[in-house]
């Protein structure tokens, strides 16, 4: 994946590691939705703690710096001494992303690239450098995500001695996403943004599962997971690369992975092409869907997501409006002084719901269910046998009818919308008002360098999901408009018959 156009392919972190995505089509990347299974093998005791700083990369021995070819270079030496057949790609340094691969010959559109075999990929059935502890986690019955997080620090540690030593050595020493903002700088930089509480979340579920491998397999295995070599540090790179590299392939019956090579693939918005498995050429392929001539970098897709999904993965921002997938989520609460707060926070739960949830909002509209729950929460008393109907529309439940309508509420509901909507709006204005302004507090240059480079990030951010929300204000106005106009017009012809039969 590229490093700061970088992209992850993804699922969601303990407990929400190990959910699986209801939105998921065959070929494309993960994609973080808040779901949960429960598994009795990892309890995972969520840190309520306060997001650790930043990490420090001088801790981290292994990787490189994100703009370095050399060891990039190097990788594809033993890459194809191991196994990789001739490439169509190099890699480069590029304008999107700081490493890519560029076609070095002409690339016809629908051709299949890349030919990773399976002895390249990296799966939770990889044989272990130090077999003892890769038979403890199994013996423990770990899962992927963490399983393969443990396995990249356990290589890692073992330097020029494990068979992964030139790709490990080729991975960024500090991947990008928000799971290396600290507290302080997600308060900051993103207080408008509801990302800012999905990687406050992630990053606490990183440190429960670090916690609950230590409590229960790490301690008690001092020799196999010695502390200086497993901990909290290494673990928040270990999982920052899973977040940015791992892919689920369908044709591997669902397996999750991480291919060499193929990961040095940037994302792009106008590009619709996933990593898979081939069986009749046995490999991992992609299949392009325009051509490319020599000099030009290939891209992939990583998948539907929205710049704010972008960020707290991969660390990067697209240029405004140009992700059409792009959205931003709006945040809708029942009002603890309405009279029938009680029953509908009742039935709200009955549907997995609470009394504060989240939209997306897109620029082409919003979803079913938002205006479901806007209804609910304007419902007076006197639709009290409408709750549970409501409730169970605004739910993803199987089954609910979700085109309802309530058309002597319809005005109070796009109303409550509206103000929820310009409520954001005013939040996002703000920071972006004092974002010129805000002194950044550092005296280190390198400090400096990076302070700015996030605050930049939080900009285009910002900026990109208040153009949806205005987008929606207007569309909210004017329906509110229509409706209030028909209304006028309903008073006006009601009048005339009036004064006429008078």
């Amino acid at each position: 994946m590229a490093e700061s156009s970088t992209i992850v392919f993804q699922t969601s972190l303990l407990p929400s590691f190990f959910s699986q995505n209801r939105h998921l089509q065959s070929l494309k990347p993960f994609r973080t939705i808040k779901t949960h299974n429960t598994f009795s093998q990892i309890r995972c005791s969520i840190s309520t703690a306060e997001t650790p700083n930043v990490v420090d990369v001088d801790k981290i021995r292994w990787g490189c710096e994100a703009d370095t070819l050399e060891n990039a270079e190097a990788l594809q030496k033993w890459l194809s001494g191991s196994g990789l057949p001739p490439q169509k790609m190099n890699i480069e340094k590029v304008d999107v992303g700081e490493r890519g691969l560029v076609a070095n010959n002409n690339i016809r559109k629908g051709e299949k690239l890349l030919f990773v075999p399976p002895s390249l990929v990296i799966t939770a059935d990889s044989e272990w450098g130090c077999p003892e502890a890769g038979a403890v986690l199994k013996r423990n019955s770990v899962p992927d995500w963490p399983l393969l997080a443990t396995y990249l620090i356990s290589e890692a540690s073992l330097m020029n001695s494990s068979r992964w030593s030139s790709y490990i050595s080729a991975l960024p020493r500090q991947p990008y996403s928000l799971l290396y903002w600290t507290r302080s700088e997600l308060d900051r930089y993103l207080e408008a943004s509801q990302i800012r509480e999905r990687a406050i979340e992630r990053s606490n579920d990183v440190i429960g599962t670090y916690n609950d491998l230590k409590l229960r397999i790490f301690s008690k295995h001092p020799d196999l997971f010695p502390e200086e070599v497993f901990n909290m540090e290494t673990f928040r790179w270990s999982f920052g690369i899973l977040f940015s590299r791992l892919v689920r392939l369908p044709s591997m019956d669902g397996r999750v992975a991480l291919v060499p090579w193929a990961d040095m693939l940037n994302h792009s918005c106008e590009v619709d092409t996933y990593l898979d498995y081939d069986k009749s050429s046995e490999g991992i392929v992609f299949t392009t869907d325009r051509s490319y001539q020599p000099g030009e970098q290939v891209f992939i897709s990583y998948g539907k997501k929205s710049n704010g999904e972008l960020l707290l993965s991969y660390g990067f921002v697209p240029k405004e409006g140009t992700n059409p997938s792009d959205s931003v989520e709006l945040s809708l609460s029942l009002k603890k002084s309405d009279k029938c707060y009680k029953e509908k926070l009742e039935v709200l739960k009955k549907y997995g719901l609470s009394g504060s949830n989240c939209f997306p909002l897109q620029v082409t509209g919003w979803p079913v269910e938002m205006m479901a729950y806007a209804y609910l929460v304007v419902s007076p008393p006197s639709m009290l046998k409408q709750f549970d109907e409501m409730a169970a529309a605004a739910s993803n439940k199987a089954g609910a009818r979700k085109n309802i309508r309530y058309p002597e509420i319809d005005e109070q509901a796009l109303q409550f919308i509206l103000d929820c909507c310009e409520a954001s709006i005013a939040k996002y204005s703000k920071f972006l008002q004092a974002s010129g302004s805000m002194d950044l507090d550092v005296t280190s240059p390198k400090q400096l360098n990076r302070r700015l480079f996030l605050k930049q990030l939080a900009v285009d951010l910002c900026n990109s999901e208040r153009r949806i929300l205005y987008r929606a204000q207007y569309i909210l106005r004017r329906q509110l408009r229509d409706i209030r106009a028909g209304e006028l017009k309903a008073l006006r012809i009601f009048d005339g018959l009036r004064n006429l039969f008078k």
